[in-house]
């Protein structure tokens, strides 16, 4: 059966508001929340950007049984791979093991706030040598490491879950698919691509979960919603290769300035009909994900999505 996860999306919300959303989510049903990992916002518009580890300990102290992961940590500039092992045991011990690390290759937008941004070839071999460095941290090894990008002279966590803790990895294409099944618990992907999934059972993934995100912009007001939603998201019309390029919010609403509100009402359903938010999310049901976690834009409009949520989306969604 599909579990349906919210985003605390740090990007538009600062961090108590985010603690008490997560709060209400786990009253309103959800079976997981999310929390995103920046340190700036996409657009100012959005307004936000609170230290992500920080909120998460909060919600791990705040709620009782829904499950957080972080949606995704980029192990490889702004965090060392060895600090972001300690960072993941130490948010499963405080959530009694609700806690997966997922993790990514990372933006510009983000990680250029301690230097140059690598070409994307370096990139990938960054994120795979930090794979080989976390994951073996999380279960109690200690490293010894002397790789292309990164030194761990001797590490080894002393406060952790005894099972250790699952790791989730993005996927884009072939090459994520192969190195989220050897070193993944599990799969991420920011589209409802079915081509991915295939791929990454075909790699060794078989009945591991499968984390997909959809973004929504739910409200009374149709015309209100689709403006919100055209000044805080028309970036993702943009596509990843340009997304994780650009290094600014500004860069990236001059790159999406061409984009139109009817483009954005097209991938981002907008209003108050039930039945366009759950043919949204059907999408990654459909394509084989495990686990939808729903992004709910506008950072004032949290508390009508709860509500929404509990009373409507989700009972339709599970049934």
């Amino acid at each position: 059966m599909t579990e349906f996860g919210y985003t605390l999306l740090g990007e538009q919300r600062g961090p108590r508001r985010l603690v008490e959303d997560a709060v209400r989510a786990e009253a309103a049903g959800f079976d997981f929340a999310v929390s995103s990992d920046h340190y700036y916002p996409w657009v100012e518009e959005q307004g936000h950007s609170p230290y992500a580890w920080a909120v998460l300990g909060a919600v791990a102290h705040a709620t009782e049984h829904m499950r957080l992961m972080s949606f995704v940590t980029c192990p490889t500039r702004r965090y060392h791979p060895a600090i972001v092992a300690q960072k993941a045991a130490t948010i499963a011990l405080l959530s009694e093991n609700r806690f997966t690390l997922g993790l990514g290759a990372g933006e510009n937008l983000n990680e250029h706030v301690v230097g140059g941004w690598p070409h994307a070839t370096a990139r990938h071999r960054m994120f795979a040598e930090a794979l080989q460095i976390i994951q073996p941290l999380l279960v109690g090894q200690t490293v010894h490491h002397d790789g292309e990008y990164f030194e761990v002279p001797e590490a080894r966590l002393w406060d952790r879950p005894v099972e250790g803790v699952p790791i989730g990895v993005a996927v884009s294409g072939p090459d994520s698919c192969e190195l989220a099944a050897a070193y993944g618990d599990a799969m991420i992907a920011a589209e409802p691509r079915a081509d991915l999934v295939q791929e990454f059972e075909a790699r060794g993934g078989v009945r591991r979960p499968r984390y997909g995100q959809v973004t929504i912009c739910y409200g009374q007001d149709e015309s209100r919603c689709r403006r919100t939603a055209h000044q805080q998201f028309a970036y993702l019309g943009l596509g990843w290769p340009v997304m994780s390029e650009l290094p600014s919010p500004v860069s990236m609403a001059k790159a999406s300035s061409a984009v139109t509100e009817d483009q954005v009402a097209l991938t981002i359903p907008c209003g108050p009909d039930l039945d366009q938010h759950v043919a949204a999310v059907r999408k990654y049901i459909d394509s084989g994900f495990t686990h939808v976690a729903l992004t709910q834009v506008g950072g004032e409009s949290q508390g009508a999505f709860l509500d929404f949520a509990e009373k409507e989306l989700l009972p339709a969604l599970r049934s």
